[in-house]
């Protein structure tokens, strides 16, 4: 089943002695497309969590031997993982507790599944790498991935040496900035100028309408060579 907001298949681990809740909470969970193991207390959760790298933690406060608020200032200490707490009443030295000791977001029982469900996704969003878009270098009908290393000309893909690849992903991180020859010789790591000039020679070939003429890997008279492209994505 798709996830809620995209969060589809986050691993959640559900601690609460209450056997009934933690089976309503488990299918619930999994109706909404997440993953869901459950503990019947703190000891039970180390157990898991020694073994497996969970999403997101959802801990009642009050439990038999080690309560909520133990175990989740122990967690906080080692791992940033979200965790949302359930308690069973909603005064604020409660809720500032459970903050004070290391928990994301807080819900009070009686609860709706469905605001549970809402803030496990919320958590899962906020704690989420940010997604950063291939930067893409058009030049002509030629487009370069910078991020994969990847060049494609009129949608088809186009084989790079590791040498080109290096090359060409120094130009589009700099585009409009000339390089001399010396200093890419330098960051190529070979010895002679000759060689960063086949390297240019091979890329316009693979680039250029005419690498004769070329219009996006240019000679700077005196200097060396920089890219001009037809845009930066």
């Amino acid at each position: 089943m798709t996830g809620l907001n995209g969060v589809e298949d986050s691993h959640v681990l559900v601690v609460d002695d209450d056997e009934r809740l933690r089976a309503l909470l488990q299918k619930y969970l999994s109706q909404n497309g997440f993953r869901v193991t459950a503990a019947a207390g703190a000891e039970d959760a180390r157990v898991l969590m020694k073994s497996i790298a969970f999403d997101l933690l959802i801990v009642d406060v009050m439990m038999p031997g080690e309560s909520g608020l133990e175990l989740t200032k122990s967690v906080r200490a080692q791992s940033q993982t979200p965790i949302l707490m359930l308690t069973a009443r909603g005064e604020a030295e409660d809720r500032i507790a459970g903050l004070e000791h290391g928990a994301d977001d807080y819900l009070p029982k009686p609860f709706e599944p469905r605001e549970l469900v809402l803030r496990c996704a919320a958590l899962l969003r906020r704690a989420a790498p940010p997604v950063q878009p291939h930067r893409e270098i058009k030049m002509g009908e030629a487009v370069f991935d910078a991020d994969r290393g990847e060049l494609r000309r009129k949608g088809k893909p186009v084989r790079l040496t590791s040498s080109e690849a290096t090359l060409l992903k120094l130009f589009a991180a700099n585009a409009g900035r000339p390089f001399s020859r010396m200093d890419l010789c330098t960051r190529l790591g070979v010895s002679l100028e000759r060689s960063v000039d086949v390297q240019v020679t091979r890329l316009r070939r693979k680039i250029e309408d005419d690498p004769k003429l070329p219009l996006y890997i240019q000679t700077v008279r005196g200097i060396g060579y920089m890219l001009v492209p037809d845009r930066v994505a």
